[in-house]
């Protein structure tokens, strides 16, 4: 995997061309020329480039990039012209030596199949080159914090508040949608929207922002996902750093994943597996544009504290008492205030007012703004208090602006997020006061509380424990050809997995029923019996597995009837012989683990309910190799139906200890031969109670 590129000087560059600039003041090419020359401050110059003009508004115009002064430095160039001439210009940048071009221009692969073909040509030239695109088909890049304007939008002149939030987005409509949305408190001081990602994409510039001392938080709009490992790597790089990434994936739905196909061409991934890859790398994915921008507004501010938990604050009993409910729901953990907390409220407030969590000061505040506002702040110096949901019920005019006024001063003196929450479908000045001071109100308790569960800390294991890992047996193999897949048998299948330590029943591979009969009566307990052939996956639906066989006249017949009906469903199936196994107790429970080869990110694990359950249940999840202990136990507290692993009705809890180790042992298997291999799958494994183990009772591998 390559390296992420250093982006500084398309970031912050000191002398640009416009390729397309122009005079015309309804054209692109004007309103990027001045929104660099009349908008922007950079520290060089700005090099105007089309054959048409000798000079544009005041200053000369090179006929091409190369008849520009050669003794500048450009460090990036501005593509705005028709697609046809955008390689040419491409190469006259490369032999100039410009390490960036942003091609603002359209027509390519959202376009046609010409235009597809024109980006392989450009990638290719990138390869060979070392040059850099950003687009095409992009709105450009927009630096607030430096004011730096490398786009055509006529917006850019109003873009004036900078903050901490960096933005990449897929989709330039929807990620000025976003920077406008944080036009007010924490706003954003880069956005990255780089269009169909020819070479440049959305995990580099998430790698950039990780790395970023001026960007305390990452919001990232994606429709598709065009090289899984490389968003990982960005992520974690993230994620090592502390810096929070909140994700809205486009096409959780198969409309969604049609129009983002139609869109920019992108490949979107599975909705399940994407968002497991999400949080197994540390961000936050959120389903909407406004969870979006509330999201990065209140990690922008500070995330809560692990340990400590969120206070309600109120002047309504019964507002209170609901958001206290739907917070309980949540298993958002209530801070728990100290004595020194409750003796100043109490103290300031009225004496019917609630001064534990939730705090409700009563409608008696609302003639006191500065007791409103003494009391927010008491709240918020509270050491046990992570941050604050302010639900206001009602519009009361001129009162509740009050309201708002305290919860903005109240803000400007603390590192903790308030979260005010206006229910009221009449917005009044108040909600207008709270906008203005960019707290971005929220419209429904369910929507604040849902997004606190997504940005609360969980206690867990120190991340340095939690590092990905793989046993010394997990050797890379060379490579197959994936072409020609081809299954193993069962039986073949599980002679491999023994090598891993996986627990596997007690077989043999009878090719008579006399073979097959022995083998019973030497073990003495009941067995399974089922067709052994490389080309029969699905060996139930044929009729050609029988259990239990007790005796020796049940394992004839059986025998017998296996093959009738596999020669009548699958007569051109080549038959090893037939797999006798030990049957294990009924009392277990059927759980399955597979891994599989994903297109886009590589090997994905996914364990759950498996056997006859895993149709109806639909109950599973997910994980990227490799992974640790620590993620393997994370998959199965997921799981919707854990409790039946942990007993129910007098049944003894599941040896879970052993299924994770059975896991933990495949995962090893799978990740040594990731490029021999496209898929395992284990299902059922059979689970008993705790002590018992966890066995793999069927195994299938594909090469």
């Amino acid at each position: 995997m390559k390296d992420f590129p250093d982006l500084q000087r398309l970031v912050n560059p000191k002398n640009v061309a416009v390729i397309g600039a122009s005079p015309r003041q309804v054209s692109q090419g004007a309103r990027l020329y001045e929104n660099l020359t009349l908008h922007s401050n950079l520290t060089g110059k700005v090099y105007a480039v089309n054959p048409a003009y000798d000079e544009i508004n005041g200053q000369p115009c090179w006929k091409s990039v190369a008849e520009l002064p050669r003794n500048i430095d450009i460090d990036v160039a501005l593509i705005i012209i028709n697609a046809k001439y955008v390689l040419q210009a491409l190469r006259d940048c490369a032999k100039r030596g410009i390490p960036f071009a942003i091609i603002m221009s359209s027509g390519f692969s959202e376009a046609s199949a010409e235009g597809a073909q024109l980006e392989t040509e450009i990638r290719t030239l990138c390869e060979q080159t070392g040059l850099h695109v950003y687009g095409p088909n992009c709105p450009g890049f927009v630096n607030i914090r430096d004011r730096l304007g490398m786009t055509f939008s006529p917006s850019f002149k109003d873009d004036l508040h900078s903050g901490t939030i960096g933005l990449a987005t897929q989709g330039g409509g929807l990620g000025r949608n976003l920077l406008q949305g944080l036009q007010n408190g924490v706003g954003v001081g880069l956005w990255f929207s780089p269009g169909n990602e020819v070479d440049l994409e959305i995990a580099d510039f998430i790698a950039y922002m990780a790395n970023d001392p001026k960007t305390k938080v990452i919001g990232v709009l994606l429709e598709g996902v065009n090289h899984g490992e490389r968003l990982v790597q960005a992520l974690k790089m993230a994620q090592q750093r502390n810096k929070p990434v909140v994700i809205l994936k486009v096409g959780h739905s198969e409309a969604g994943i049609q129009a983002v196909q139609s869109h920019t061409a992108a490949i979107a991934g599975s909705a399940e597996i994407n968002s497991a890859i999400f949080r197994q790398c540390g961000a936050i994915e959120v389903r909407d544009l406004d969870e979006l921008l509330a999201a990065l507004h209140l990690l922008a501010q500070g995330v809560p504290k692990a340990g400590t938990g969120l206070c309600i604050f109120t002047f309504s009993g019964g507002t209170a008492a609901l958001a206290a409910d739907i917070v309980g729901s949540a298993n958002i953990p209530l801070a728990k205030l100290t004595n020194q907390t409750q003796s100043e409220l109490k103290a300031l407030l009225p004496d019917f007012a609630s001064i534990v969590n939730p705090i409700d000061t009563t409608a008696d505040i609302l003639r006191d703004q500065s007791l409103a506002t003494q009391g927010l702040e008491i709240t918020c110096k509270d050491q046990n208090v992570g941050a604050i949901l302010y639900p206001i019920p009602m519009d009361y005019g001129e009162v509740t602006e009050k309201i708002a006024q305290s919860i903005v001063l109240a803000a400007k003196n603390t590192n903790k997020p308030i979260i005010p929450v206006w229910m009221s479908r009449r917005l009044g000045a108040g909600f207008h006061t709270l906008d203005k001071a960019g707290l971005l109100p929220l419209y429904a308790l369910n929507d604040a509380i849902k997004l606190l569960k997504k940005i609360w800390p969980t206690e867990g294991v120190p991340a340095e424990t939690q590092a990905a890992h793989h046993t010394e047996q997990a050797t890379t193999k060379e490579p197959t050809n994936k072409k020609n897949q081809q299954a193993l048998s069962e039986y073949e299948s599980k002679q491999l997995l023994r090598q891993y330590k996986i627990p596997l029943p007690d077989s043999i591979v009878a090719k008579t029923a006399e073979q097959a009969a022995a083998w019973q009566a030497e073990k003495n307990i009941p067995v399974v019996m089922k067709i052994l052939s490389p080309d029969i996956l699905h060996k139930t639906d044929i009729g050609a597995v029988r259990f239990p066989l007790e005796n020796q006249i049940q394992i004839r017949q059986a025998f017998e009837e296996i093959i009738v009906n596999t020669e009548k469903h699958r007569p051109d199936a080549q038959i090893d012989g037939i797999l006798v196994e030990t049957m294990l107790p009924k009392t277990g429970k059927e759980l399955m683990a597979s891994i599989h080869q994903d297109a886009t990110y590589g090997q994905i694990l996914t364990i759950g309910f498996g056997g006859v359950w895993i149709e109806i249940l639909k109950d599973v999840t997910h994980r990227l190799l490799p992974i640790s202990d620590n993620d393997i136990n994370e998959m199965v507290n997921e799981l919707r139906h854990k409790e039946l692993l942990q007993g129910a009705r007098g049944q003894s809890p599941s040896d879970v200890d052993a299924f994770i180790q059975l896991v933990r042992n495949l995962a090893d298997f799978a990740y040594a031969y990731r490029h021999d291999i496209q898929e395992v799958e284990l299902n059922p494994i059979w689970v008993g109670a705790k002590g018992q183990g966890a066995y793999a009772l069927d195994a299938l591998i594909i090469k």
